[in-house]
């Protein structure tokens, strides 16, 4: 079949030993790669950023390791001379240079990842909620985060697409939350590369809501096979007791029955399904309301203050970490209406008081 179809590489859905991908290169001509190998060849065309790229690393590295111990020894037997790129002389030292690099890529993901920890107390401190899109690669998810985000993040019907998150402020029913676009989930997805991804699929962990977005254009058993999926590696990835709302999407190529019975036949599986097109903004308003219902409860409060340096250098600040709605000015005072999660509307009402203002919450 090689010879007959001008075959460039063989690849197996199950996972090759070492020796098991030499015998077959060495029976076919050509090089045989596994399920695991072709997943890191894709994510390696995909990656747009450092960080993406250090994920690809020290997956793949990680996945050397495990099979370094053998490759030294059929580099020993002279069966593999040269492999990986290194000089015949150098194979001793294989298993201790991939570690090196092991530790060496990590350190700089922990980096990253202190950087990512910082952002994400600032924007806790900024007082908005949180909600991250997941589900299975080329579900839509990208397309959801346009729609409503308003942006124009790489929208492609090729697989991972997306490899490093996007977050952008949202209004969503008169209230800004952040919108995270994170990676897409795959079937039989390796432990090796959860564990390498961790710093980017950590941003659903950390979420106040997760929008699990489904193609239901597909047919049934794909979409629960999917589906399950999606739940076992939020489940794997620490992200279980988080709220979840599933956008079950491209109903715009469904008829209206197939739409009725495929939210029947998910309504038990896929938690709070809303029907949706992101592609033609099907829904939209109706999944944006099923997301607020499941944020913590915002207040609206308002404060009276003296119109004063101090006062007015506070209420700048005041719409860069929360939603004000309103601003008043009378004579030397100013009225100010917000919304923001209860213990946010706690701390303005104590620097309100520490101004001399006087400060109302109405529900």
């Amino acid at each position: 079949m090689v010879r007959k179809n001008g075959v460039e590489k063989t690849i197996f859905d199950n996972e090759l030993t070492p020796v098991q991908a030499y015998n077959l290169a060495k029976a076919t001509g050509v090089e045989a790669i596994d399920r695991f190998q072709l997943i890191l060849e894709i994510f390696a065309r995909r990656a747009s950023t450092l960080e993406a790229n250090l994920q690809i690393q020290l997956a793949r590295l990680r996945y050397e390791l495990s099979r370094a111990k053998e490759r030294v020894r059929l580099a020993r037997m002279e069966e593999q001379p040269g492999f990986m790129g290194l000089g015949k002389y150098e194979v001793d030292l294989y298993y201790e240079t991939v570690k090196r690099r092991i530790h060496s890529i990590r350190d700089k993901l922990k980096k990253k990842q202190e950087e990512r920890r910082l952002h994400r107390a600032r924007r806790a401190e900024l007082g908005f909620s949180s909600i991250s899109l997941a589900g299975y690669t080329n579900a839509g998810k990208s397309s959801l985060f346009n729609v409503l985000a308003e942006e124009t993040v790489p929208v492609d019907p090729s697989l991972f697409t997306t490899l490093s998150t996007t977050t952008r402020a949202v209004r969503l029913s008169k209230r800004k939350v952040l919108l995270t676009d994170t990676v897409g989930f795959i079937d039989r997805l390796p432990l090796k590369l959860i564990q390498a991804f961790r710093s980017t699929l950590e941003e659903t962990i950390f979420s106040d809501l997760i929008l699990l977005v489904v193609d239901v254009s597909e047919p049934d058993e794909d979409i629960e096979r999917k589906l399950s999926c999606c739940l076992d590696t939020i489940q794997k990835i620490g992200a279980t007791g988080i709220p979840i709302i599933t956008a079950l999407n491209k109903i715009d190529l469904l008829r209206d029955d197939e739409i009725q019975r495929k939210a029947e036949v998910l309504k038990d599986v896929a938690p709070n399904p809303v029907s949706i097109s992101a592609l033609h903004g099907t829904n939209i308003g109706l999944l944006k309301q099923e997301i607020t219902g499941y944020l913590e409860d915002h207040v609206q409060a308002s404060f009276y203050l003296p119109i004063t340096d101090e006062t007015m250098s506070f209420v700048s600040w005041l719409f860069d970490h929360t939603d004000v709605h309103d601003v008043e000015y009378k004579d030397d005072n100013m009225k100010v209406v917000f919304e923001s999660v209860p213990w946010f509307a706690d701390k303005v009402k104590g620097r309100v008081e520490q101004l001399g203002g006087t400060f109302n919450t109405s529900g």
